[in-house]
């Protein structure tokens, strides 16, 4: 029988497991033990001349030889840190990524009333919507999926993150929803079904339905810029994420809808995702 390591060494050994198969190796292997000791990161370097018992060693090697093998960490793991928030995530929805967190930052500089009403479009975890309940307690927020096991997985993510006040609601983008919006929001899938990156990383464990759309990617934000327009209030706003390559496009879909003080904001990789604008006043005739 092996014989049980310290903490040190394991992660030592598992950063170097997992080096070619990931660009984070030593974080990864970090996550995943925190995972099976129930502590943080840094308890793990404070505690590092520890000794795993059998049954640690052997959980923590299990999950290592999945990563290894291209498993998503937070899949592994059951959760996903984004913004201030602990989410619960499965392999029924998309992995919360920072990048997104670029929407919410725009959001929240919006001059919206102290009681916006706001939509989150294709919700899935829940993370766009919780994230700006946390942050403006007074607003009220609706997420809607076409998944039932997404909406779902919101709704324990709102009760885990004491946010019971966020609703959400199955639909078909819009075509459930009723009312107007101070400003709506969407990560919809904007990836084209030839990409080759769909067969690398953690993309190859997600769901193809929430990460591809039609028309070379754009086809789902199509449609939203186009029926929004019918649920915004005047001066409501859309803010949209899209693929870095798609900037243009969805700006110019935008201004062609009648949008105005349309722009784009830059993810924390420097690359253009996510555009949005402004719903004009209605004017009376």
């Amino acid at each position: 029988m092996t014989q049980p390591l310290c903490i040190s060494h394991w992660l030592r050994q598992a950063a170097e497991t997992l080096a070619a198969s990931s660009d984070s190796a030593r974080a990864d292997a970090e996550y995943l033990l925190a995972f099976v000791l129930q502590q943080s990161r840094t308890w793990l370097h404070t505690w590092s001349d520890r000794t795993l018992t059998g049954e640690q060693q052997a959980r923590a090697d299990a999950l290592l030889q999945r990563r290894a093998g291209g498993e998503p960490v937070a899949y592994l793991c059951g959760e996903q840190g984004f913004w201030s928030l602990l989410l619960d995530v499965n392999p029924s929805t998309l992995i919360p990524r920072a990048d997104t967190e670029t929407l919410i930052e725009w959001a929240l500089e919006l001059p919206l009333p102290a009681t916006a009403s706001v939509l989150d479009l294709g919700t899935g975890t829940g993370a766009i919507a919780l994230a700006l309940a946390s942050e403006q307690p007074s607003w009220q927020l609706l997420g809607v999926d076409f998944q039932a096991g997404a909406v779902a997985l919101a709704q324990k993510n709102a009760l885990k993150n004491n946010l019971p006040r966020v609703a959400f609601q199955q639909s078909d983008w819009l075509s459930a929803v009723q009312g107007r919006f101070d400003l709506i929001v969407s990560n919809p899938p904007y990836i084209d079904g030839a990409d080759p990156h769909l067969d690398q990383g953690d993309v190859r464990f997600e769901p193809r339905s929430a990460l591809v759309a039609e028309a070379h990617g754009l086809a789902d934000l199509r449609h939203i810029i186009e029926q929004a327009p019918d649920f915004l209030k005047d001066d409501g706003w859309l803010l949209l994420e899209h693929g870095w390559q798609q900037a243009d496009a969805v700006c110019d879909m935008l201004r062609q809808r009648g949008f105005c003080d349309v722009e784009n904001r830059r993810d924390l990789g420097a690359n253009p995702r996510i555009s949005g604008g402004r719903w004009p006043a209605r004017r009376l005739a």
